[in-house]
């Protein structure tokens, strides 16, 4: 009877060990769980030159094939932002060359001036 004993407690030690283990990495981690902020107003602003490829008035989006982007380590790429006011796209048109700035928006990138 002794050895089956011994076996249950090496057991029952064994299965409560990663229980505790587990508590106390989860214990490292507080804070995890809080809300995430929303963005601050002073979020950063970013410049890039690029080309206008395509806009949708409707959508508010301009997709623009843009050199690389040193500031969030991006390399040349199309891809379209949002536009934080729709006047803006008044002032583009399909192939034309553009410096603009651009912050991280509630859904994407969005661009805040066309110069």
């Amino acid at each position: 009877m002794r050895p089956f004993t011994f076996t249950a407690v090496v057991l029952a030690s064994l299965f409560s060990a990663p229980a505790g283990f587990a508590q106390q990495k989860m214990d490292d981690m507080k804070g995890m769980d809080a809300p995430v902020k929303a963005a601050s107003s002073s979020q950063m602003t970013h410049q890039a030159t690029g080309v206008v490829k395509k806009v949708d008035a409707k959508a508010g989006i301009v997709m623009l094939a843009h050199e690389p982007v040193p500031s969030m380590e991006w390399p040349a790429m199309t891809m379209g932002f949002e536009v934080q006011d729709k006047m803006l796209l008044d002032k583009l048109a399909v192939g034309q060359k553009v410096k603009f700035d651009f912050v991280q928006g509630p859904k994407g990138y969005m661009v805040t001036a066309v110069k």
